[in-house]
């Protein structure tokens, strides 16, 4: 009889705490400032982290910045006055958080920011949930090195939004992987402000200014969006990309699989948009328990190729949310 009810308490104890963790998820308010909608990476992680949220029973307050701090900071403002549980944060740029990140620690809202990283004290945020943007862009630069050997190699790169993180680290990491490789250096360096538009646009620049291209060995984009957006005035300028000039960018995007198999792009460092995923498991436990997580939460990054079957690749991601 003891053993039975030793039984039945465990079981009961055992079953309260699963109910406990699943009550906190579905009686969480989370409001998500996303930076917009500048790519077709942004669009699959806005769409992951909504149906992350409604399969947890979380109820997701969603506002697009439409790539503005100002715009992120009122969203933020907004959040805290409606009392929310928790705040996902995609930063616009790293500057500038420090006023609003200390109203969400006065009102104890805990801050989780997903795929870039901030400059402000720790102890503003409880965790972010990002890449190691730095080893993204050595593990493209890497690739580039390999790739051309010792031949002469004049690069042009697309950088994102100035002042962001990823622009900041993923130029840091490529130039780190071709230092020391006196026959590859960077010839043109311009922000593409991480949209296909931009990118087709500073591409036709970097076009005219060296001999219609002929000058230029490769370009390096810091999305592959950018590079999207390259290929099309590299094939306007009657050149053949990922031949005649080679392209290398990051995010692994459905489109750069389409255009790796058409032979337009060589190759791509993966960032996956399932950032929301971590997150919401790290503000689960929090508030089940109070567990906090590590100050970062490092997703993979992994590099593909032409030879990586990439229409195989291409319906996989199709899947993701693109």
């Amino acid at each position: 009889m003891l053993i039975r009810r030793a039984l039945a308490a465990t079981l009961i104890s055992g079953l309260m705490a699963s109910t406990t963790i699943a009550a906190g998820a579905a009686d969480m308010t989370v409001g998500f400032s996303q930076i917009g909608s500048e790519s077709g990476w942004r669009a699959a992680e806005t769409s992951l982290t909504k149906s992350q949220a409604e399969e947890r029973g979380i109820d997701l307050k969603f506002a697009d910045a439409q790539q503005k701090q100002e715009n992120q900071i009122k969203a933020v403002r907004s959040f805290i006055a409606q009392g929310v549980d928790a705040i996902l944060i995609a930063p616009v740029v790293a500057t500038g958080w420090e006023g609003v990140l200390e109203e969400a620690k006065d009102a104890e809202i805990p801050v989780v920011l997903l795929d870039r990283q901030i400059d402000a004290p720790e102890d503003l945020y409880l965790t972010a949930v990002t890449s190691d943007q730095v080893h993204e862009g050595k593990v493209a630069g890497e690739w580039l090195v390999k790739d051309v050997g010792d031949a002469e190699c004049n690069v042009v790169e697309l950088q994102g939004t100035t002042g962001s993180s990823p622009a900041i680290n993923r130029k840091q990491g490529f130039e780190e992987a071709i230092a020391g490789h006196d026959n590859i250096k960077i010839i043109r360096s311009q922000t593409g402000d991480f949209t296909r538009t931009k990118g087709k646009e500073v591409m036709e620049s970097f076009i005219k200014a060296e001999d219609g291209g002929k000058n230029i060995c490769a370009l390096y984009a810091h999305n592959d969006d950018m590079a999207v957006g390259a290929i099309q005035a590299i094939k306007e300028a009657g050149l053949k990309p990922g031949t005649d000039i080679k392209v290398v960018s990051i995010d692994a995007v459905p489109d750069i699989f389409q255009a790796m198999a058409a032979g337009e792009a060589n190759a791509t460092v993966e960032l996956t948009p399932n950032m929301a995923g971590p997150a919401f498991d790290a503000l689960e436990k929090y508030k089940a328990d109070g567990t906090e997580p590590p100050k970062w939460i490092q997703t993979e990054s992994k590099l593909y190729t032409q030879a990586d079957d990439p229409m195989k690749v291409y319906e996989e991601k199709k899947g993701l949310g693109y």
